[in-house]
């Protein structure tokens, strides 16, 4: 979680941040340590969620393109992909709130008179809603979206080549044992 404070700050429009360590130094000078770990809740709440979501889709996408469960690799490119956008596009107010909380970005902040610093994932949701409505939850959805299909598809590929791989490999090893028997 602290390199995510440290790149989402970076990040931002206008960083105030030279490098890492600036960003390191400053952000522990002035807030703490725990600045580093303000949205980790957020973080656990929406991981729960995204594998829960992401296991499901993949699985009800191979039983609709794969019913026999073989390795077809396009299956599994295609499941996975839509695996990690769906994931990804529901989970995305979780995301918005957890980047809040690690940007404490001061430009929404005082938008909406908030001083000092934002905590707590409830009191993120309740400024993001204050600062755009239910729209505002979804910011980025696309970008989100677009970033999680090929890491997904790319993941699952290469899980169920080694599955099938590995398998197949002790088959082999099973059917040449009890041949030699």
């Amino acid at each position: 979680n602290p390199a995510e404070v440290v790149k989402q700050r970076m990040q931002m429009y206008q960083s105030p941040y030279r490098g890492l360590l600036d960003c390191v130094r400053t952000v522990r000078q002035t807030e703490g340590l725990m600045a580093f770990y303000r949205s980790y809740s957020t973080q656990l709440t929406m991981n729960i969620p995204f594998q829960a979501v992401h296991f499901m889709t993949y699985e009800l996408m191979q039983e609709r393109l794969n019913p026999c469960r073989q390795y077809q690799p396009h299956t599994h490119i295609v499941s996975g992909a839509v695996a990690g956008a769906v994931s990804a596009a529901i989970t995305t107010p979780l995301d918005v709130c957890k980047t809040l909380l690690n940007t404490q970005e001061n430009v929404a902040l005082t938008s909406v008179n908030i001083s000092g610093h934002l905590s707590g994932m409830a009191n993120a949701f309740r400024t993001v809603y204050q600062l755009g409505g239910v729209p505002a939850f979804f910011k980025g959805v696309q970008a989100r979206v677009i970033y999680q299909m090929p890491s997904t598809a790319i993941a699952w590929s290469v899980y169920e080549f080694f599955k099938y791989f590995l398998t197949k490999h002790q088959q082999e090893r099973s059917l040449a044992g009890a041949a030699a028997t």
